[in-house]
């Protein structure tokens, strides 16, 4: 059974750090992305990033956003989302959850659900 559970949320200044972390359990390695998504309050769930659990080829779908750095350590079970320079903004709960993946000689991911999700973690940005 795939257990999602995410971990390092909490409150920080404006243009402070934090990393995010993601404990998977019973994923297919060669098969399975991990997305990471937030939702403000009063907005719709976005999509930040993924990663294939697989090779660890990565996806943001905005380009021009480099705040953001997914990683992954498979020998941990472990997906990490590092976010710097938070800006008030960046205030959401944020999820890691499965996600689609190719599954030619590179393992592309997308930010397509397939299922199953963390409970979040709260962060907030404030002075």
């Amino acid at each position: 059974q795939v257990q999602l559970v995410e971990s390092g949320g909490g409150l920080v200044q404006p243009g402070g750090s934090l990393r995010l972390s993601c404990k998977v359990s019973g994923l297919t390695v060669d098969r399975d992305a991990i997305g990471w998504f937030r939702q403000a309050p009063g907005q719709e769930r976005e999509g930040v990033s993924c990663i294939s659990m697989r090779d660890g080829t990565t996806y943001y779908p905005d380009p021009m956003e480099v705040r953001w750095t997914v990683s992954r350590d498979n020998a941990a079970n472990m997906v990490y989302l590092q976010i710097h320079n938070l800006e008030p903004e960046d205030t959401a709960v944020y999820y890691c959850a499965t996600v689609g993946a190719t599954s030619g000689r590179t393992s592309f991911c997308n930010l397509r659900p397939t299922g199953y999700w963390g409970q979040g973690t709260q962060v907030t940005v404030s002075s």
